[in-house]
Parts: C-alpha cells; sequence; structure tokens
C-alpha cells in the first residue's frame, strides 16, 4: 500500500472512531467522576425547585434484636422559590399541636428572612456540601465496569481514599475512612447509586460518638428529568461507640418520593403516611 493510500484509509479510520461512541476510549475513572460532580451541581441547583415526600425511619437495636423504631413522613412545600418541610406524621400519627405550632412559627419567618438571612442560610447550605468538589482528589477511581440499572446503562467506580490527601473542608475529614463503589449513569453522569464501608473511626455530633468500623451507608438517586438526578433513598447501618465504651446499633433509612416541580397541592394522600413509597 503506498502512503497516499496509507494516509486515506489511516484519516477514514480516524473519522470514524470520532464519529462513533462505541469505538471511543472508555474514559477512565477521574474524567468520569469529574463529569458527575458537574452534573451533581446541576441538579443541586434545581434541588430547591422540587416538591416532596420524605419518610425517615430510625431503628435501635439491643443485640441482633430491634429495641424501639421511631418514623416520621415529612412533605416538602415551595415557600419562597425554595423548599420547606412540614411534619404529616410521627410513628402513624399526626402532628401533635405543639410541633405544628413550632413548625408554623419556623415558616414564618422564613416567609419573612431579610435578604441577608437568606443569604447566610444559602451560604451555609453550598458550605456544607463544598466536600463534593474534593471527591475527584480525595479518592483514586478504578473503572470496574459497567451495570444496567432501571433500563439506564451506567459505569461502576471503586473508590479508594487517596494516601496522603488532607481535606480542606468539614465534612470532607471522612474521606480517608471510607472506601466503596459508584454507580455513574453513562448518559447523565449522575450518581445513580453510592456503596460505603467506613473503614476507621470518626466523630459523630459533639464528639460524644463515634462512628465504628464497618459502618454501611448505601446512597441512591432517581431521574427526575434530563439530566437531573435527585435522592431517592439513603440507608445507614451504623457502629457506634458513646463515650469510647458504650456501644450500640441503629439503622436509618431515609426515603425520598413523588417529586414534582414547582408547587402543586398541599394535600398529601392518606396512603403517603401508611406505606411511604419509595421515588420512581
Amino acid at each position: 500500500m503506498d502512503n497516499s493510500i496509507r494516509a486515506r484509509v489511516t484519516a477514514l479510520l480516524a473519522v470514524l472512531v470520532a464519529a462513533s461512541p462505541g469505538l471511543m476510549a472508555q474514559p477512565d475513572g477521574r474524567q468520569i467522576i469529574e463529569q458527575s460532580i458537574a452534573a451533581a451541581d446541576r441538579s443541586w441547583a434545581v434541588n430547591h425547585s422540587y416538591t416532596y415526600i420524605e419518610s425517615d425511619e430510625v431503628s435501635h437495636f439491643e443485640g441482633e434484636r430491634i429495641k424501639s423504631t421511631d418514623v416520621q413522613v415529612l412533605k416538602a412545600i415551595i415557600v419562597d422559590g425554595d423548599t420547606f418541610e412540614e411534619t404529616v406524621s410521627h410513628n402513624g400519627k399526626p402532628p401533635t399541636a405543639e410541633k405544628i405550632q413550632k413548625e408554623q412559627d419556623a415558616l414564618r419567618r422564613r416567609q419573612n428572612e431579610t435578604p441577608q438571612t437568606r443569604a447566610d442560610r444559602l451560604n451555609q447550605e453550598k458550605e456544607d456540601r463544598a466536600f463534593i468538589a474534593e471527591v475527584p482528589d480525595a479518592f483514586e477511581f478504578r473503572l470496574l465496569g459497567e451495570e444496567t440499572i432501571d433500563g439506564r446503562p451506567a459505569y461502576i467506580l471503586e473508590a479508594v481514599p487517596k494516601p496522603g490527601y488532607r481535606s480542606h473542608t468539614k465534612y470532607g475529614k471522612m474521606f480517608s475512612k471510607v472506601r466503596g463503589k459508584l454507580w455513574v449513569d453513562k448518559q447523565d453522569f449522575g450518581w445513580v447509586k453510592v456503596e460505603a464501608v467506613v473503614t476507621e473511626s470518626f466523630p459523630m455530633g459533639f464528639f460524644v460518638a463515634r462512628v465504628q468500623p464497618g459502618t454501611h451507608i448505601t446512597f441512591q438517586q432517581t431521574r427526575v428529568a434530563d439530566g437531573i438526578w435527585l435522592p431517592k433513598l439513603v440507608e445507614v447501618k451504623a457502629d457506634a461507640k458513646i463515650f469510647f465504651v458504650k456501644n450500640y446499633r441503629l439503622r436509618e433509612v431515609i426515603t425520598y418520593s413523588d417529586y414534582h416541580l414547582g408547587q402543586p397541592d398541599r394535600s398529601v394522600p392518606e396512603s403517603v403516611t401508611k406505606s411511604h413509597p419509595v421515588g420512581s
């Protein structure tokens, strides 16, 4: 084959590869994560525009036996372009008069907050999630393969703490003490699922309790619109120690469902308080 033909064939192959996603090289783990962080930022920018139902169930264990369970159902409404959560039920019963009054007072404060108060609140929320931007640098990511979840293909990534990484955010300091896997949607790069395990203990709350190794955390999201992924499930199976002495176990399951853009009717179907359905 002479050089001119070889050049034309090479050019044709280059065009075919560039035009065919199936022939393109697989992105590496860091590239996928960086795109997923951008996708998370897009979702976060609009998440306050959605109403939803939240169910929070906390079970405390004594050995292998459940000692107590507490279930709270909330509904999120839109107040001045932002979400506000109201109690629907607590352990299957309507909220008490005291609880209703407390939430009404909080709602009035939200409706009457000054521009500076609102800015401070939103800035605090932004600071609380600043650790997300650290994820690409805090972990080493390895692409394990792909899996189809709810009919959508997703990348599977393994995340291992990067040795020597020092976090600059409040929650980022936990990164060196967890490892796990992430499922990232191939089209939108939304986080479909995260499975994490605690490998070293770390403080929780005001340093009264420490989360122990073996604690398991599951996080799932649902696709509510093109490119928009919002929480669907958070599950924590925790082993902790209080004052470095007393051990206790708990399981917390938070589900989110019935996402709607804008403000629908504030009423909640009775079935919500009984079944706590998970989002689509």
